[in-house]
């Protein structure tokens, strides 16, 4: 997950409100009870310390979100009386919502509630062209259709020479077609920002436009039959997606894992366990934050300074580096905002873990270094 739209909770200090809300669900009872539920996250955070302008700012917008004609779930982010941030979730808060006041905005459960829900581009494949469909995408994207040579679809039988000369011609011009459609792919990827792409139709048809997509677009090609034209169903869809995060939080995983193991020299690529995070912290080493949420060292505290890189396990070392003023985060929270500051991605393994025994970065944390 990029994390790079976080910025703004890091520019200015805290203490955050951070409200978690569930909207999507049951949209006409939610907006009838948009006041309360609003009122309550305000109670929430005010029995925390939240000051009174804050609070108004969360009720305000929680009752908006409530009351507009397609309440979705959002994360709300504010401070001083103003909301800075508001990201759509993909997926709604468990419990139907939290409110936290902290030092840090609890950026933590964004990792599972809003990355990794892939913008797609589906592409349904026949010999005369294709047509594309952007789902889960980003507003001002329209359906693309890009048409091929119209040449005759169905081959014939091997009957006599002119039949077979026939064929070759549907044949060049399937392969013409096919090259063309990767190309246009490959370009609406690049202007969409999509992360997969689903190519849906015939075995043959797929593969030919499959291996004519760039080198760059391989890892993020799923294909799928799907009788004849028809589309994909939302649950196809969804499927599609969980796979495709399913395989990439594999690979980060498999990284890492295999990163922890020293080399020849002794030196190993990864760390994990709070106190070695927050040394990489220090000294901008992490290269990519990979997290389990439901770890225990995920909760952990740890102390922070002013700027990102100051993250310590006891507050003394924050002090021996010069530090004046120091507070109690989560390992988490505190590890994110040091991951932002340096331009790194964070990955949620869950998705990865088909059962409770695999394995994974001890208590939950752990990082993919960059090189010294």
């Amino acid at each position: 997950m990029d994390l790079a739209y976080l910025h703004p909770l890091y520019e200015q200090t805290g203490p955050w409100a951070s409200a978690y809300v569930d909207l999507s669900h049951h949209a006409g009872d939610r907006r009838a009870e948009g006041g309360p539920t609003a009122l309550a996250m305000a109670r929430e955070l005010a029995a925390q310390g939240a000051d009174e302008a804050t609070c108004r700012a969360v009720r305000n917008a929680v009752d908006d979100l409530a009351h507009s004609g397609e309440p979705q779930d959002r994360a709300l982010f504010a401070r001083s009386g103003e909301v800075v941030l508001d990201p759509l979730l993909a997926r709604p808060p468990r419990g139907g919502g939290s409110a936290q006041w902290a030092r840090l905005p609890r950026v933590a459960p964004l990792l599972e509630l809003a990355g990794e829900d892939p913008v797609c581009v589906v592409a349904y494949l026949d010999r005369r062209g294709a047509d594309f469909e952007l789902r889960g995408a980003p507003a001002g994207h329209e359906e693309g259709v890009l048409q091929g040579w119209q040449w005759p679809v169905h081959p014939t039988g091997p009957a006599d020479r002119s039949e077979r000369q026939f064929q070759l011609r549907v044949e060049n011009a399937w392969e013409h077609n096919a090259a063309e459609i990767a190309d246009a792919l490959a370009v609406c990827q690049e202007e969409t920002g999509a992360d997969l792409l689903i190519l849906v139709g015939d075995e043959r048809e797929r593969r030919a436009v499959h291996d004519r997509l760039p080198q760059r677009l391989r890892d993020r090609i799923v294909e799928t039959g799907h009788g004849s034209g028809g589309r994909l169903t939302g649950e196809e869809l969804d499927r599609a997606r969980a796979e495709h995060v399913r395989r990439r939080a594999r690979e980060d995983l498999d990284r890492f894992l295999a990163a922890r193991v020293p080399d020849a020299r002794g030196r190993a690529g990864a760390v994990e366990g709070v106190p070695a995070l927050a040394e990489a912290a220090r000294e901008h080493r992490i290269d990519e934050l990979l997290i389990r949420p439901q770890g225990p060292d995920t909760r952990r505290e740890v102390w922070i300074g002013q700027e990102p890189d100051r993250v310590a396990v006891r507050r003394a070392e924050l002090t021996a580096l010069g530090t004046p003023h120091a507070w109690p985060a989560r390992a988490d929270d505190a590890l994110l905002r040091a991951a932002v500051d340096a331009g790194a991605p964070a990955v949620c393994v869950t998705p990865a873990l088909r059962d409770a025994s695999a394995d994974t970065p001890s208590g939950g944390l752990g990082a993919l270094l960059r090189r010294r």
